[in-house]
């Protein structure tokens, strides 16, 4: 099973200015992850290519690494996760950026299970959490938060009490 899964936001500024939060990711200070709610993103060392590491149960290594502009990073666990995911940075005019974070996995064993049940409603959650704390990094405010669904506290709920 195939899977592409993509979040975007657009953000005032240019991707000059938008570029730090990609640069600071598992850094001092990152301003992107919202590691005040979900598993920090940790690196082995800093930030570029061949730096392993991940977030709770999520194994990865970054395959590529442009400053101020994309890092993607190759899965490595859960097993099944055959693919990446990266975010990227797009003028999107009108001094305007737009951040996307793009998911594209192949899903193999169980993982075609897990997958729908458990990793995407996490993820997807996770992911616009992030794009929140893009959007009130550039603007202070935020136009429409996210909200977690019941079945994300759900799996929240469980998953906590499972640790």
């Amino acid at each position: 099973m195939g899977v592409v899964n993509q979040h975007a936001r657009r953000l005032p500024g240019s991707t000059a200015d938008a570029g730090a939060l990609i640069d600071g990711l598992a850094g001092q200070g990152d301003r992107l992850w919202p590691s005040d709610q979900w598993p920090a993103m940790r690196l082995d060392r800093p930030l570029g290519a061949g730096a392993a590491g991940g977030h709770g149960p999520i194994r990865y290594q970054v395959e590529s690494y442009t400053p101020g502009l994309a890092i993607r990073f190759r899965f490595g666990a859960p097993r099944g996760f055959d693919g990446f995911h990266e975010f990227t940075l797009h003028r999107s005019g009108a001094g305007e950026t737009e951040l996307r974070h793009l998911l594209v996995l192949r899903l193999r064993g169980r993982a075609w299970l897990s997958y729908p049940l458990l990793w995407r409603p996490l993820h997807d959650a996770l992911i616009e959490d992030a794009l929140d704390r893009a959007e009130r990094e550039f603007t202070g405010r935020l136009r429409s938060p996210a909200r977690w669904s019941r079945y994300v506290r759900l799996l929240r709920g469980a998953l906590s009490a499972r640790s």
